[in-house]
């Protein structure tokens, strides 16, 4: 995706710049309808204008942020699956996998729950 590529460009290690890339990809594939956008100089996905999820990426990991209702509707997922979490995101660790279905079931949710949303945020 070109609208990514200067955020990728930036990751100067190797490996999260393709494990990034991949989840990017991963994202645009499976919602087609999503539409990528750079927001903070992040990579995130809207749906008709309303926010449904966000990425940013640190020394130790990628964070994901599906704002809180995200947050509290998966919170017992988001811990079973290992990941560490706060009000607005959750971590993944560089050296953990990537649960898919989880962040399948997400993303769903907020394009479910924010269908007739007009705002960017909830």
């Amino acid at each position: 995706m070109e609208i990514f590529r200067e955020f990728l460009k930036n990751i100067g290690n190797l490996e999260h710049k393709s494990r990034m890339e991949k989840l990017l990809n991963w994202v645009k594939t499976n919602f087609p309808t999503l539409e990528p956008v750079i927001k903070w100089n992040q990579p995130v996905f809207s749906d008709h204008g309303t926010y449904i999820i966000g990425f940013s990426i640190s020394k130790k990991h990628i964070a994901v942020a599906p704002e809180q209702a995200g947050i509290y509707q998966f919170a017992d997922a988001i811990e079973k699956a290992g990941y560490h979490h706060t009000k607005e995101i959750f971590r993944i660790k560089w050296n953990q996998t990537v649960d898919y279905e989880l962040l399948e079931q997400i993303i769903e949710f907020n394009i479910l729950d924010k269908a007739n949303c007009i705002n960017f945020w909830r």
